[in-house]
C-alpha cells in the first residue's frame, strides 16, 4: 500500500545528472557539517559511557587509548552505515544534502571507508601541525583547527564541481537533494 522511494524521491537519472553538476551549496554543506558536530557529541558521549562502564574506567587517563579507539570506531560505524544506506546522515537529511558516487549511484562500502578516513583531512593537518609546533594550549590548538577548516573549505572554490578535496579523491559527490 505504502512504498518508500528507493532514491529518496529522486530518480536514478536525476541523481546521475546532479552528480555531474556542481556540489550542493557550500552554505548548506557547512550547516550540515556544524549540525553533524552537535549530533556526534551525543554519539561520542554514549560510546564513551559504554566504554567507561565496560572497561571499569575510574579516571580519564585510564584506558585512554581504548576510549579513543572506541570513539573512532563509533564514528566510522555511524558515517559508513548512513552513507551506504541511503547516502545521508541525520544532518545531511535535515539540510537535504546527499552523498553519491561520481556517476550518481549509491555509495558502496569501500568508497565509504576511504571517504571516512580521508575526511579526517578536515582536522588532522592542523592537529599535527599544532602538536609539532608544541601548541598544547587549547586556544592555540582550536584556533589552528578553525583556520585550517576555513582554508579547507575555501579550497572548494578551486576544485572540480566545488567538491571537498576528500570527495574529489574518493570520486564521491555531495549533491543537492531537494526535489
Amino acid at each position: 500500500m505504502f512504498q518508500l522511494p528507493t532514491q529518496g524521491g529522486l530518480s536514478a537519472a536525476e541523481l546521475a545528472a546532479r552528480a555531474q553538476g556542481p556540489a550542493a551549496p557550500l552554505r548548506r554543506r557547512m550547516a550540515a557539517f556544524i549540525y553533524e558536530g552537535v549530533l556526534l557529541f551525543g554519539l561520542l558521549m554514549a560510546a564513551g559511557a559504554i566504554y567507561s562502564v565496560s572497561a571499569g574506567q575510574v579516571h580519564a587517563l585510564q584506558g585512554r587509548t581504548g576510549m579513543m579507539a572506541t570513539q573512532f570506531l563509533a564514528l566510522a560505524l555511524y558515517f559508513i552505515w548512513f552513507w551506504t544506506h541511503g547516502g545521508q546522515t541525520l544532518a545531511m537529511k535535515t539540510w537535504q544534502v546527499r552523498l553519491v558516487m561520481a556517476d550518481g549511484s549509491p555509495l558502496r562500502l569501500w568508497p565509504a571507508c576511504q571517504r571516512f578516513l580521508l575526511s579526517w583531512l578536515w582536522f588532522m593537518p592542523a592537529w599535527l601541525g599544532s602538536w609539532l609546533a608544541g601548541w598544547h594550549q587549547s586556544k592555540l590548538l582550536y584556533g589552528a583547527m578553525l583556520v585550517w577548516v576555513l582554508i579547507y573549505t575555501a579550497l572548494t572554490r578551486l576544485l572540480p564541481q566545488q567538491q571537498f578535496l576528500h570527495d574529489v579523491v574518493c570520486r564521491t559527490r555531495l549533491i543537492d537533494h531537494r526535489s
